[in-house]
C-alpha cells in the first residue's frame, strides 16, 4: 500500500484505512427536463411600453435566468412522494422591429410555472441544532421539520420565438403579473408593466433543468487517509515580478484556433422520476 493515497482515481491495490460515519445529503430521487414552453407573457419595463406599441415586428433576443422560487409539499396518500413546484423569472432582451431598419432593443420579464414529483422518503424526526444563528444573542437555531429539499439546476434559456399580438388578442388564461420577489426586480433597470397596453408579446423558450430531492443522512464510507492538499498556495504578494507571473501562464491555443470536433453529451439512463408541467 503507498503511503499516500490522492484525490482521484484509486490503485486496486490501494484499500481503505478504517470506516467512518460521515453527516451529508443523499439524493433519493432526481430528473432532467428538457421543456419547449410557448407563448409566455413578456412584462416590459415602463421604458419599453411605447417602443412595442409602436412596434411591427419583434424577433428573438436573449433571455437570462434571475431566480427559482421552489415549493416542497408531499402528496396525499402516497407516502415518500413530494411535489416540487417551481416558478422560473427570466430578464429576456428582443428586438423590436419599427418603422426603421434598425431594430430597437426592449427588456421584459417571463415566468413559467413547472411541476415534478419526486421521491423523497420519510422523515418524522423533529431536528434541533446547537448551531448558533447570526446576528441573534448566542441564539440556537430553530426546530425545523424533517423535509427533504429540493434542489433545482438550470442553465440560461434559449429564446426560440417571440409573437406580437394586438391587446384584443389575450389568451383567456392570461393575467396581469401582482407579485414579484426583490431579487428579479433588482435585475431590471426599471419598473415592470403589468398593466393593460396596446400590444402584447409572447415568447417561447427552451429551457434545460436537473430537479433533485436531497434529505440529511448518515453514511457509511471508506476512508484511506486525511487528505491533505499538494499543492503550495501562489503569492499574491505586489512584490512578484509580473513577468514571471505571466511566464507561468499556458498559451491560450483554444482561443485562437475552433475546436476540430465538438463532443456530443452523453446519454444519460432513462430517470424513474415522473415530470410533469403545469
Amino acid at each position: 500500500m503507498p503511503d499516500k493515497v490522492m484525490p482521484g482515481p484509486v490503485d486496486e491495490n490501494c484499500g481503505p484505512r478504517e470506516a467512518v460515519c460521515i453527516h451529508t445529503k443523499k439524493i433519493f430521487d432526481s430528473c432532467r427536463d428538457k421543456d419547449c414552453v410557448e407563448d409566455l407573457r413578456f412584462y416590459p419595463t415602463l421604458s419599453s411600453v411605447e417602443t412595442i406599441n409602436r412596434a411591427l415586428n419583434v424577433k428573438g433576443g436573449t433571455a437570462e435566468l434571475c431566480h427559482v422560487y421552489v415549493d416542497v409539499e408531499p402528496v396525499s396518500f402516497n407516502r415518500g412522494f413530494y411535489t416540487v413546484d417551481m416558478r422560473f423569472f427570466y430578464r429576456v432582451t428582443l428586438q423590436a422591429y419599427l418603422s426603421c431598419p434598425r431594430p430597437v432593443e426592449v427588456e421584459g420579464l417571463c415566468v413559467f410555472d413547472k411541476r415534478v414529483i419526486l421521491f423523497g422518503s420519510e422523515g418524522s424526526a423533529k431536528i434541533f441544532s446547537s448551531e448558533v444563528r447570526v446576528c441573534d444573542m448566542d441564539r440556537q437555531m430553530k426546530e425545523k421539520s424533517n423535509m427533504p429539499v429540493a434542489v433545482v439546476e438550470a442553465v440560461d434559456p434559449i429564446v426560440l420565438d417571440a409573437k406580437l399580438t394586438e391587446c384584443c388578442d389575450r389568451r383567456c388564461c392570461d393575467c396581469d403579473l401582482c407579485e414579484i420577489p426583490c431579487c428579479v426586480t433588482s435585475c431590471f433597470g426599471a419598473d415592470l408593466c403589468s398593466g393593460d397596453d396596446c400590444k402584447r408579446v409572447y415568447v417561447t423558450l427552451g429551457q434545460f433543468s436537473i430537479v433533485r430531492l436531497e434529505r440529511d443522512t448518515q453514511l457509511l464510507v471508506p476512508v484511506y487517509d486525511y487528505c491533505m492538499p499538494n499543492k503550495e498556495c501562489a503569492s499574491g504578494n505586489s512584490g512578484d515580478d509580473p513577468c514571471d507571473l505571466f511566464r507561468n501562464i499556458a498559451f491560450p491555443t483554444g482561443e485562437f484556433f475552433p475546436p476540430n470536433t465538438i463532443r456530443n453529451p452523453e446519454n444519460y439512463e432513462d430517470t424513474k422520476a415522473y415530470c410533469c408541467c403545469k
